[in-house]
């Protein structure tokens, strides 16, 4: 499990400082209705039929008005559309509708993209809002989709997490204040409230939803937080790092010394401990409730854990924390130092430290030293090394604007 989650783990160290900002708390999102009605002309809900498999034809019959939730000329003002491919209707029952998404192709409709949905779908009258807010602000757009996140339809709550899943926290921060000024912020707090309590919330939601609480919430919904993250059932899976980071938000004081237990607490997996640095890496780049210097040395409470020390070295290197280099060193007089991850973690930190004008003398002579002597015994090992972080920095400077902050 370790192995292959610290593979990954590792890859994305190695890219974070030049990775595309993303919701720092959510699961993985995809490709939006929104995104997909930007590349359709044409968008209606209707109902199928005729379908003609010699043909390879299917009739789209648009029943109301607000059928249509994007126009085109295309279209030619038609109420039923033939789509240029066979559906099975056998599988169909007389209430499934869809929505389509349609551009023409030699004359012809080319439906790209099909939703099913049922008759009475909320899924049109969301979509066109979607697409009428689409230029607004990130806030803007995020405030509309908070409150479809809770739809009974799944097609929609999904599409509203997905939302959330690709805006950057740079987008969060004002939703956030806007949420905190909102003349429903009661309510706004008491569904999120509602979703964190609730066992049957879905693990990766948990992220996002206790961030949501942690930037618009009071001191005392710390308590809702910390009763998930003692609960060992609910606290599996992904989102561990968004409840401490947020619990840190708003009670600073226990949460700091929450997630520093958390991270000494060997007794946990490692996806525990793991997520617990990422709350501190989260800490480090957007919030300033703990110092720079408590959060490099929790970084360092990991050191003395052969199973995610590698990825703390990865941390304090980014950092440019080289005051540090007596400790990342001392791991070579460990046992520790028998694990190839962790020895290139070390390598890479001093291949950086010793060229870095800001670390002190003496931390720049240790990291020279430790390279030389890696040069001598593993000459290969070391241009590798070099060639990784020169690839960073590559993708550091093509990607200028996506860079931490």
């Amino acid at each position: 499990m370790r192995r292959g989650v610290m593979i990954l783990a590792l890859a994305a160290a190695l890219a974070w400082a030049g990775t595309a900002g993303a919701c720092p708390f959510c699961g993985e999102g995809g490709k939006t209705l929104t995104q997909w009605g930007n590349d359709a002309p044409l968008i209606v809900f209707g109902k199928l039929t005729n379908a003609n498999e010699a043909n390879d034809t299917t009739d789209l019959v648009i029943e109301a008005a607000d059928g249509i939730i994007k126009d085109d000329k295309i279209r030619e003002k038609k109420t039923t559309l033939t789509l240029s491919r066979y559906v099975d209707l056998s599988m169909l029952d007389d209430k499934d509708r869809f929505v389509i998404f349609l551009d023409s192709y030699n004359g012809k409709l080319d439906a790209f993209k099909g939703v099913q949905a049922k008759k009475g779908s909320k899924l049109p009258e969301y979509l066109r809002g979607a697409l009428k807010i689409k230029d607004k602000t990130p806030a803007e757009r995020l405030r509309y989709f908070f409150d479809y996140l809770d739809s009974s339809e799944l097609t929609v709550s999904v599409d509203a997490y997905w939302e959330f899943a690709n805006a950057d926290y740079r987008d969060f921060e004002p939703l956030a204040k806007k949420l905190r000024q909102d003349k429903d912020r009661d309510k706004v707090l008491q569904k999120v409230r509602a979703w964190l309590k609730d066992p049957e919330t879905p693990a990766l939601r948990l992220g996002l939803y206790a961030s949501i609480l942690g930037h618009v919430g009071t001191e005392k919904d710390a308590d809702i937080l910390k009763a998930i993250l003692d609960d060992a059932e609910r606290r599996q899976g992904s989102g561990i790092d968004g409840m401490l980071a947020a619990y840190v938000i708003l009670k600073p004081k226990d949460g700091w010394k929450y997630l520093q237990d958390a991270l000494r607490n060997t007794k946990e997996d490692f996806l525990f401990r793991y997520n617990a640095l990422k709350a501190v890496r989260f800490l480090h780049d957007y919030r300033t409730e703990i110092k720079k210097a408590d959060l490099y040395d929790a970084a360092c409470i990991l050191l003395a854990q052969d199973d995610v020390a590698d990825l703390a070295i990865e941390d304090l290197r980014k950092w440019e924390c080289w005051d540090k280099a007596d400790k990342v060193l001392a791991l070579r007089d460990t046992s520790l130092y028998k694990v190839p991850i962790i020895r290139r973690a070390i390598l890479r930190y001093c291949i950086q430290c010793k060229d870095s004008k800001a670390a002190a003398d003496r931390h720049r002579k240790a990291a020279e030293a430790h390279v030389a002597k890696c040069s001598k015994d593993d000459p290969a090992g070391v241009d590798q090394a070099k060639e990784l972080l020169q690839l960073e920095q590559d993708v550091k400077a093509k990607n200028p604007d996506t860079t931490k902050r």
